[in-house]
């Protein structure tokens, strides 16, 4: 999956996360395309605890172990390599 993120708390104020087949993640500078919509998010992370309002998954509470402040606005993206196709 990708995730374009804007907002502030990030390294970029607008950023692109992908994460590789192997687990690793790559973080990048700008919105890198295509972009298969999967979903729209929205993260607060206050302190140490992290609210997520997800399009597809709802919401839900997360903890962190150490503490920050973020707010984001995100999209969730196929890549175009995934068998997963959208809608499927």
């Amino acid at each position: 999956m990708k995730y374009i993120e804007v907002g502030i708390g990030n390294t970029w104020i607008v950023r692109t996360e992908t994460e590789l087949e192997d687990g690793s993640e790559v973080e990048q500078k700008g919105i890198i395309k295509p972009i298969i919509f999967y979903s729209i998010y929205l993260r607060l992370w206050i302190g140490k605890s992290v609210f997520i309002w997800d399009s597809k998954q709802g919401f839900k509470k997360t903890a962190k172990p150490r503490k920050a402040f973020k707010l984001i606005l995100g999209l969730t993206s196929f890549l175009p390599d995934d068998e997963v196709t959208p809608g499927g």
